[in-house]
């Protein structure tokens, strides 16, 4: 099946799914169809895309259409906006200058029980759980691939769960009952057990680009990354060190054909590493480094809350520039239409109308693009130029007529924008659409394993790399940063995934491995507005955890008395 088929079958085969009954592991979520009374035959290929649709649609019929989780609009409760919100906004790497109601919390770190964008990511991971043992429930021993997949999807919700919520309400198929919970150790072991257990049933790992089967669905490698993903942190997780196997599964990523994108555009116009981030990653050949990636299409497939949101919240329309010659000279330009004497040099296009000017990053982000330069000499410059200047192609900010340092957190010009998302194509052609996006979210990607293992490596070696020194540099040559060393640190490892992987949903979960988090190494590294301080303050170690929702407690009896501590 070629699953671009994705884009055009999920809102249709989704609205065939027969959900009566069906209870949720929350709770207090029911995902039933519009008539509950209707009894249908359950469509065993509807059902399994749905099972990946949960991470990259609201509901059934696209961006405007229904949503899967009450409360919120479908926009707010996608999973890629919320993971992203959860995991960068209370960081170092980003803020928002949005009032929407949680907003302040995630920004300050301030949040608790009743935050309503921590209950909306933490209900659509459930949903997902419970299309997947739906599916396990009714449809098992009818195609062994996508049994598996769905193991798999569902092992990824949970292991978000892990991450974010510690000791969460378990089940494995669908009850009238309340589940049980789980310790998060026993968690990581469940997780792993499913994820051994069915990769020899994925799909061989193979490079893809959209108009190949099995684009878009996860391969044997998916599960590796998501094992070594876990490894690394396992010490958080079970306070077992696990740095040798998180080794092992990311070098059987690294060695497979997952490879790094190194190619620019055949026009010369944009770096292999702007075109992971493009309207056309599917099809330009860059795809050969997603692992798992989120499909968005901006007629057939649409949301508010995967790319779009990525792009549009970053984005104010002065940053879309071009780079123009007038009268023989070279000029930034707004994107649009000259006169006679005016022509185009590069095309820079955002390639949608959508500007929602909310997030953008931290100072603290921004320095470790120039080591050794006083932040009020850092560049204000647009994004072509910034990366020029920072000499690393990742270095994609936008910095004219703004503040680095981030003195107004509702001021969205207050601290340098992020352009690393957008809907342009590599090869100049047209997106689909000219609001909704085609750009496809690569949930992993194989840069990751690449990082893992010289973390792992340096984490067992007195905290320096050996010769997998060479995996970090792979990545200094893809985007064109001088730097290569021979050894790498524990610290900057880190800063090396932040300019890697910004943005992409990692930075939490990395800042709590190094213990820079909260805790007590908390004021070790501070950043503006932590803790709600403009110069940064500590956190308390319980921070480190999201609360359960209080929707939760009050609704699972089995949760009684178990809230995580500190809320």
């Amino acid at each position: 099946m070629n699953f671009r088929y994705f884009k055009s079958i999920v809102p249709a085969a989704a609205m065939m799914l027969t959900m009566a009954g069906l209870s949720s592991c929350t709770g207090d979520l029911d995902v039933t169809p519009i008539d509950p009374g209707t009894e249908m035959n359950v469509s065993e290929k509807g059902l399994y895309l749905k099972c990946y649709a949960n991470m990259a649609l609201a509901g059934n019929t696209g961006a405007d259409g229904d949503c899967d989780i009450d409360g919120l609009d479908g926009g707010t409760t996608g999973f890629v906006r919320q993971l992203w919100n959860a995991n960068e906004l209370t960081t170092d790497e980003a803020i928002c200058a949005w009032g929407d109601p949680g907003i302040d919390q995630f920004n300050y770190n301030t949040w608790d029980a009743s935050h309503p964008m921590l209950q909306g990511f933490y209900y659509r991971l459930y949903a997902g759980i419970n299309y997947c043992n739906h599916y396990l429930d009714v449809c098992a021993g009818q195609d062994a691939t996508r049994e598996a997949e769905v193991r798999f999807l569902r092992a990824l919700y949970y292991y978000y769960l892990m991450d974010c919520y510690g000791n969460v309400p378990f089940a494995t198929s669908l009850s009238s009952e309340s589940p049980q919970r789980i310790e998060r150790a026993d968690l990581f072991k469940w997780i792993e057990s499913e994820l051994t257990e069915c990769m020899a049933n994925l799909m061989a790992p193979a490079a893809r680009t959209s108009k190949d089967t099995g684009y878009g669905r996860a391969d044997q490698d998916a599960a590796n990354l998501l094992l070594a993903r876990m490894y690394l942190n396992a010490e958080v997780y079970t306070g077992e060190n696990r740095y040798q196997d998180a080794i092992t599964y990311a070098e059987k990523v690294i060695n497979g054909p997952h490879k790094l994108w190194t190619s620019n555009s055949a026009n010369g116009e944009w770096t292999a590493y702007q075109m992971l981030f493009m309207g056309d990653n599917g099809e330009s050949g860059a795809s050969v480094e997603a692992i798992l990636p989120l499909l968005q299409d901006g007629i057939t497939t649409t949301s508010y809350g995967t790319t779009l949101f990525l792009m549009a919240s970053t984005w104010k329309a002065d940053m879309d520039q071009s780079l123009y010659k007038v009268n023989g000279v070279e000029t930034w330009l707004p994107t649009g239409t000259y006169d006679a004497d005016t022509t185009v040099v590069k095309n820079r296009a955002y390639g949608s109308s959508e500007f929602w000017a909310g997030n953008r990053a931290r100072s603290q982000f921004i320095a470790k693009f120039f080591p050794g330069t006083a932040v009020e000499d850092i560049p204000q410059l647009n994004i072509d130029e910034t990366a020029k200047a920072a000499g690393d192609d990742r270095a994609l900010f936008f910095g004219i007529d703004r503040t680095i340092v981030v003195d107004k957190p509702t001021d969205y010009t207050s601290g340098f924008a992020v352009g690393k998302f957008r809907n342009t194509y590599s090869t100049g052609a047209q997106p689909h659409n000219g609001k909704f996006v085609d750009t496809d979210f690569f949930l992993m990607r194989s840069a990751e394993a690449y990082l893992i293992a010289a973390e792992a490596d340096a984490r067992l070696n007195g905290g320096t790399t050996t010769a997998k020194a060479s995996y970090i540099n792979q990545l200094h040559q893809r985007a064109h940063y001088a730097v290569e060393l021979s050894q790498y640190t524990l610290d900057q490892i880190l800063d090396e995934r932040a300019r890697e992987l910004y943005h992409e949903g990692f930075r939490r979960t990395d800042l709590i491995r190094y213990g820079y988090y909260g805790g007590d190494k908390s004021a070790q590294y501070l950043w503006e507005w932590k803790g709600g301080a403009q110069n940064g303050a500590s956190l308390p170690a319980t921070r480190n955890l999201f609360a359960i929702p209080s929707e939760d407690l009050n609704a699972n009896p089995n949760l009684k008395g178990f809230q995580n501590p500190g809320y």
